[in-house]
This record gives structure tokens, sequence and C-alpha cells, in this order.
């Protein structure tokens, strides 16, 4: 099943996603609510919710980011084995927090913002988090998940390297891009064997299978969970590979009018345009 959360004039919502529609379920079930608080319920009435006729086409609304204002967004750096490669595993990932409100959903335009012109792409998987936990073992971190969904973690280079604390470069608004929906993970059979694609105007700039993570769904909901109690909605933002700008000789980096795709094997396909932020005053 699909889950997505959008805008319909001036009314926030979130529904199921079906015949090319949604059936809207903030309107449905008649109380003020997100797609996270239906998750928290855990997802009353989906089945019989998801027979009913579309109330909306899909043109019609602005997509959100799949989880508008999730408590805690943990994004992993990197963490694709590379094919060939004789590195040797890390004994743990880098981590990083990034801000609800640097996100933008399906669609919605990728900010290159006015003081920097190096802004660059990461193509990632997401992980929605759908039951609460502290400390869960890894055999049981998959019972914790609620969806995935595709992400694209825009990350402006030259402040990310300001220090060694990647928060400036990774919280600019309008860079984080999520969606444009949640697959629930009872449609996902094997969420460590999809192909995950990124381009950039059609061009193919990454290309990997989320079994090469380094650092696994299990491992990471285990590790996250030991140090920051994990609630419904909660996204894990699973890392990247290489192929994005900073890793070409030249360099590539994102122009306003670029368009940027990360299609992720039975997932689908998040498409941002790129603009210009305009000039500060």
């Amino acid at each position: 099943m699909r889950y997505i959360s959008f805008r319909h004039g001036r009314r926030e919502s979130f529904g199921i996603v079906r015949d090319g529609g949604i059936v809207d379920l903030g309107q449905r079930l008649g109380a003020p609510g997100d797609l996270r608080g239906y998750i928290a319920a855990g997802f009353p009435g989906a089945d019989a919710l998801a027979r009913e006729a579309p109330d909306l086409a899909l043109e019609e609304v602005a997509f959100l980011p799949v989880i508008p204002r999730p408590d805690m967004i943990i994004m992993a750096a990197l963490n694709y084995a590379e094919p060939g490669s004789d590195a040797p595993r890390p004994g743990y990932p880098v981590l990083f927090l990034r801000l609800p409100s640097s996100q933008i959903g399906h669609g919605a335009p990728l900010i290159r913002p006015a003081v920097s012109e190096r802004l660059d792409f990461e193509g990632e998987m997401a992980v929605i988090v759908g039951r609460p936990g502290r400390h869960i073992p890894q055999a049981q971190a998959m019972e914790h998940v609620a969806g995935f969904a595709c992400y694209n973690d825009g990350s402006v280079r030259d402040w990310q390297k300001h220090s060694h604390q990647f928060t400036p470069g990774k919280n600019f608004c309008g860079t984080g891009a999520f969606g444009p929906w949640m697959v629930t993970r009872e449609a996902v059979p094997d969420p460590a064997a999809l192909e995950l694609v990124t381009r950039v105007n059609g061009q193919e700039m990454q290309r990997t299978n989320t079994g090469r993570m380094i650092f696994d769904i299990p491992w990471l909901i285990a590790y996250v969970s030991t140090f920051a109690p994990l609630v419904p909605g909660d996204v894990i933002v699973t890392g990247t590979c290489t192929g994005f700008g900073t890793t070409r000789k030249p360099p590539v980096f994102l122009h306003p009018g670029d368009v940027v795709e990360v299609e992720i094997e039975g997932l689908g396909t998040l498409r941002n345009p790129v603009v210009a932020e305009a000039a500060p005053g």
C-alpha cells in the first residue's frame, strides 16, 4: 500500500494512493491529523479504506514530504560498499540530523541557495518508523518499520565543509526531497534487494543496490534506538553510494533548470526541478 501527504488548496491532508488518485483519509476520518498520527494509531481501517474510490486525482494536489514534520530525521553518510573496493569496513557510520523545515515533497523545487553554487545530490532510501522503541534488537528491528520512500539528501558542499560537523550544509531550506509516497513494509518483499538510481536531466549519475549497505536497516535501527527512543513517523535515511557530484572529476553541481530523479525499485520515482534562491533582501 502507498501513503501520501499532500496539500489540496489551503488544506493539508494524507491518504492512500490507488488507481491514479488519492483516498483522502484526512477528510474521510473527519478529524485533524496527519500520516504520522495515522501510523502511530496502527493504520485504523486501512484495508477497507484502500478499497474505496479515490477522492482526488494526483494531479490535483501538491505533494508534501512523506512525513512533513517528523520528530527526528537522522541521516547516514555514504554507507554503500562499492564494487571492487577493498576499503575496510568502518566500525560505525557517520550520522547527522536534518531539520524538518529543510524538507520538500515530490515535484517541489530543490532550492540552490543564494550563498552557494555547490548544491549536490544524493539518492537514498528512507525508512519510516512505525512502532516506538528503545534498545531495539536487530532481530526485531523490521517490526518497527512502517514503510520506505525515496530521499534526495541535497547537500550544500562548501557549507558542509565549514567544519567537521555536517549541519550547515545539510539543512538549507528546500534541499531535502522526500517522496513521492511511503510504500508499506508488507508491500516490499526484500528491502535489502532494491535497485537505486539517481539521474540528473535524464543522465544516470548513481546506481547501486540496497543490498550493498555497509550498515543495513536492522543495524541502523538497533544503533539509533540505543541512544534515542524511536517514535512513529521518525525517519532514518540510510546513506548514499558514490556517483554524487563531488565524487566526479570534474565535480558536477546542480544548476537552476536541472531536474533530479531518485528511483528505487518498487518505491517509485522522486522528481524535483532545481531553482535558484532569490538574493537576500
